[in-house]
């Protein structure tokens, strides 16, 4: 126990029995000490070096070879636009050379006075530790010198070793000390004192985040190492032992000053500085400059705050990815650590015209918000993650909870954000149910303006105790109806009927499987629980992202293939190995002729024609507009009084989702008159991505899946009362400027 307490690892038992006996071995070492300390340079820790303490070459590679933590850099899909980069140690060597003298001096005369006479370990510093911990009744001083010091920050930060590997290099144990005494003798009997000296000041902890006398330089007086005064030197010299608390920015000012005056004594002390020279210095007042050290996705390219929402994707796909750690905690020392060069998803161009669309509908101060998300199907890589909000940490006006600066996944869902409702964007997934279970496109039935069903309800939108919705605009939608012009024309009570002959759990089933992940808890209870009863699920009334959405309808643009959204194109490790992460994560999820016979209907919302010629009214004409003609593919969908309104387009290529809404306040309807803006912001999206590529065609669904048209109408009762006409519907999709042209009317 005595000897572990000259190591200064352990506290000293508090027993008058147990403090005696340590008393007593600690004079007779001491003796020891001091007949050993007179030998010249520590001359029998030399000899014990080669015998008892190992070698050079036996020491862990992070020692010989310095492992030192890296940046990683991240990139566009291009590779050559940098978006950001992550380091965890704010960080950049510098050599000797480009250290002030006093800088140097000023960190021998805190932590090693010895550092230039001994082998490695001090012993004269191990009985001074000693005779401290021995008075104090614990654990005051350690005896380490700088060289000790030097290995366990190298194998406490090593990113080559695992959590539990760099944890053990600060336990407190005489096993671990013994270890350190090894490695430092080794390490002396290498290295020239410079070197270790240059390799200290490089990876110590000066608090605030600043590893290495460089990045300190630059956090607490925004200037470089070279240009330090003795009084800033010896500042930063007395934060080593303690960094936080010292912390003159985020710690104890005063502290940092008293300390500042102790290192100066001390410099007094070893000869380097004249007593005179220290009270001028301790005269001095503290002048910081502290200069914030940007990182990560708070730290993207200037004028490209929009990007930090896609990077702080990128970083929790990174955070899910064991091929970089075990645990989270080792995925993210990897991240900040590994000096990976990871050349994302994201295409600058779609990106850029994502953001200034979303922008052009709501500004960045305006409390609702366009997020739109782009992916590319059959790879699942996402292109573009823009809303009308600075990615920032800065403090909102007026105390604004998401506006202009926010931080939250307002595109992506997570944290605190579980999305928004789509509206009759979720019909797809109710026509894709059914086409799998064996009806045709072609199946009719005789829309009517309500429709009551088998789902218990009371209230609004109820008719005798059963659930009844209705059509927004019975005049256009009312009717006979298959699903082209269901689809089209976005015909609740077809689609409400529908999903009752294929089953609502069916439904729920489908979207799951295009990878709609239900955040809100009561919706995963109800998909969960009550999924057969889910009736209204087809109108979109559970919560949904840009993301999830888009990724979903790009699903059936690749015919039935799911892939994992995908923020990278690949990830290269230093040596340049590429991780095997980059790769898109597919499967089939659909029969390729449902994804084609649902894409066949999704033509007709968007002013196009399917093969089959049975398109006869859409609610986004515009995109084939702004497409030119090009084949595309899509969905309109709006909650009910248009707290949102949605659209969600494909091309062979892309497909892209943008929903409006409020993200603080869902009870905040953005109203029926935006979602012409939404429609154009995501057809001008899609242009954007398709630019350069050929126009691609969508294949033809089989006859099987078509069906015939002309086969006999199913009709269901008639439940009407006076004041149905006009009452809000469950989705008010506004197709007022196509039925004009429908009917061939002005006005």
């Amino acid at each position: 126990m005595a000897f572990a307490v000259i190591l200064g690892t352990m506290a000293v038992p508090r027993s008058p029995l147990s403090r005696l006996f340590t008393v007593l071995l600690a004079g007779v070492l001491a003796g020891l000490v001091l007949a050993v300390a007179a030998l010249p340079g520590n001359l029998l820790f030399g000899f014990a070096a080669k015998a008892a303490l190992g070698s050079y070459a036996a020491l862990p590679e992070a020692l010989r070879t310095p492992a030192t933590p890296q940046r990683s850099y991240l990139y566009a899909n291009d590779g050559k636009t940098l978006i950001t980069t992550f380091d965890d140690v704010n960080r950049s060597d510098v050599p000797l050379s480009e250290i002030a003298p006093v800088m140097r001096q000023a960190i021998v005369a805190a932590e090693d006075r010895r550092f230039y006479s001994h082998g490695g370990a001090d012993l004269r510093g191990l009985f001074r530790a000693l005779v401290a911990n021995v008075s104090g009744g614990g654990t005051e001083q350690g005896g380490s010198t700088l060289t000790m010091q030097y290995v366990r920050n190298v194998l406490k930060t090593d990113p080559s070793r695992t959590a539990e590997e760099r944890a053990a290099a600060t336990e407190q144990t005489v096993g671990r000390k013994l270890q350190e005494i090894r490695y430092a003798g080794a390490l002396e009997e290498r290295l020239g004192k410079d070197e270790i000296l240059n390799r200290y000041l490089n990876i110590a902890y000066f608090g605030s985040g600043a590893y290495g006398v460089a990045a300190a330089s630059q956090r607490y007086f925004a200037k470089s190492p070279a240009d330090l005064t003795l009084a800033e030197a010896a500042l930063l010299a007395g934060l080593v032992q303690s960094p936080e608390a010292y912390s003159p920015i985020d710690g104890d000012a005063d502290a940092a000053l008293e300390r500042r005056g102790y290192v100066l004594d001390s410099m007094v002390e070893t000869g380097a500085i004249t007593a005179e020279q220290a009270a001028q210095a301790k005269a001095e007042k503290l002048t910081l400059r502290p200069t914030a050290q940007p990182n990560g996705c708070t730290a993207v390219a200037q004028g490209h705050d929009d990007w930090g929402f896609f990077c702080d994707y990128l970083r929790q796909w990174w955070l899910a990815q064991p091929e970089f750690g075990a645990t989270v905690e080792e995925r993210e020392q990897a991240l900040r650590r590994g000096g990976y060069t990871v050349v994302t998803s994201l295409d600058p161009q779609v990106q850029a015209t994502a953001q200034r669309e979303a922008t052009k509908i709501y500004g960045y101060g305006n409390k609702r918000a366009v997020p739109i998300a782009a992916v590319e199907p059959g790879t699942g890589r996402v292109l573009a993650m823009a809303v009308n909000r600075h990615y920032s940490l800065d403090a909102n006006p007026d105390g604004q909870a998401n506006h202009p600066n926010t931080v939250n996944p307002l595109i992506s869902g997570g944290d605190s954000v579980d999305g928004y409702q789509a509206g009759s964007t979720f019909k797809l997934f109710t026509m894709l149910a059914a086409l799998e279970a064996g009806k045709p496109l072609a199946t009719g039935f005789d829309a009517p303006s309500r429709l009551p069903t088998r789902y218990a309800a009371e209230g609004e939108g109820s008719c005798d105790g059963r659930w009844c919705p209705a059509n927004a605009n019975p005049e256009w939608m009312d009717g006979y109806r298959m699903m082209w012009d269901g689809f089209g024309r976005s015909v609740n009570t077809y689609f409400v009927w529908l999903a009752e002959q294929v089953g609502p759990e069916k439904v729920v089933q489908m979207a799951q499987r295009l990878g709609i992940t239900f955040r809100a808890d009561s919706d995963a209870e109800f998909a969960r629980e009550h999924a057969e009863d889910w009736g209204s699920f087809t109108l979109g009334v559970a919560a949904t992202t840009p993301l999830d959405l888009a990724n979903a309808y790009a699903t059936v643009a690749a015919e039935g293939t799911w892939c994992a959204p995908l923020p990278v194109v690949s990830v290269t490790a230093p040596d340049g190995e590429r991780v095997p992460v980059g790769d898109p994560s597919c499967k089939r999820v659909l029969d390729a002729d449902v994804a084609r016979a649902a894409t066949d209907a999704a033509r007709c919302p968007v002013g196009q024609q399917s093969p089959y010629g049975q398109c006869n009214g859409g609610t986004a004409t515009a995109v084939n507009r702004i497409l030119d003609g090009r084949p595309v593919a899509g969905k309109t969908g709006s909650s009910e009084r248009n707290a949102t309104e949605t659209f969600v387009g494909f091309t062979p290529q892309v497909a892209v989702a943008g929903i409006a809404a409020n993200p603080d306040d869902p009870a905040d309807s953005v109203g029926s008159a935006v979602q012409a803006r939404v429609i154009e912001a995501v057809a001008r999206v899609i242009a954007t991505a398709v630019d350069s590529k050929p126009a691609q065609g969508f294949a033809a669904p089989s006859r099987e899946l078509v069906g015939d048209p002309r086969r006999p109408v199913e009709r269901p009762p008639v439940v009407r009362t006076p004041s149905d006409e006009r009452r809000p519907a469950a989705d008010d999709d506004d197709p007022l400027a196509d039925l004009r042209r429908w009917l061939g009317r002005r006005g």
